[in-house]
């Protein structure tokens, strides 16, 4: 399976052709905040959608689609003006552990956020390093339950300094910073560089990283996402994640995985 660099690379960007590709967003979470326009909606909405972008993807999307409904299709308007009696009627599990209780905290955190930090955005352009935003997601986390909460809702939120790949938070990052002309992602927050985002690694993307060579670590940890992320910037130094479309594609449509050799 493995191949030599110049034909993996040629593979690899093959398949990123292929998926890199917006016939897939309609069963992506990211379709989501592709319903909106407004840049502060399409983050709140992204935002929720890749956290509880778990499990099999047409719950992830039946339970995005509820929480969107509750908040009356304007999530930022909701974040923003709700008043506790909108809330008092959120009950019950949104999306397996992600329940009613972590819900209206994200809403209200969310709101902190955009009124008194300055969004999302700012935050993590403030706090990113030359090469990572590893710090960013770190202070992003210490904002963000900056608010009294129940103790149980910081599973929701990893945090890569204490080792947690923080799958749904890189992929949101991509989301939001990630730009080219195929119009799948957003590319909103052009402060940040694509070349400081982190693979999003979940069992999909690692088993297809250790199948071609790309990965030696066997848990998928932070320590992974680095290693991983580092051998796909000899690829492309200046979008690197963009292979997160082949290594998912491959991982999710292409079973078993099938390489043509070198």
């Amino acid at each position: 399976m493995k191949l030599k660099k110049a034909g993996l690379k040629a593979f690899l960007d093959e398949k990123v052709e292929l998926y890199n590709n917006t016939s897939f967003i309609e069963t992506d979470p990211i379709s989501i905040p592709h319903r909106f326009s407004q840049k502060e909606d399409i983050e709140i909405s992204g935002f929720l959608a890749a956290t509880i972008a778990w499990g099999n993807r047409v719950s992830i999307l039946r339970s995005a689609d509820r929480m969107m409904s509750i908040m009356g299709n304007t999530p930022y308007d909701f974040v923003i003006n709700h008043r506790d009696s909108d809330l008092k009627g959120i009950e019950g599990c949104m999306h397996r552990t992600f329940n009613a209780e972590d819900f209206i905290y994200f809403i209200e955190a969310l709101k902190y956020i955009y009124l008194e930090k300055g969004g999302m955005e700012t935050i993590f352009a403030c706090y990113r390093t030359d090469d990572s935003l590893q710090p960013a997601i770190h202070e992003f986390g210490k904002i963000f339950f900056g608010l009294p909460h129940n103790a149980r809702t910081r599973r929701h939120l990893s945090d890569p300094r204490k080792g947690s790949a923080a799958k749904r938070l890189n992929m949101f990052l991509r989301w939001m910073v990630r730009h080219d002309r195929k119009g799948v992602d957003f590319g909103l927050w052009r402060n940040i560089g694509m070349n400081r985002l982190k693979i999003p690694l979940d069992v999909h993307t690692g088993k297809v990283a250790r199948q071609l060579g790309l990965l030696k670590r066997k848990q998928n940890d932070w320590q992974a996402v680095c290693e991983l992320t580092d051998r796909l910037r000899t690829f492309d130094p200046d979008d690197p994640v963009k292979y997160d479309y082949a290594l998912f594609g491959l991982g999710v449509f292409e079973k078993p995985v099938k390489v043509n050799p070198a």
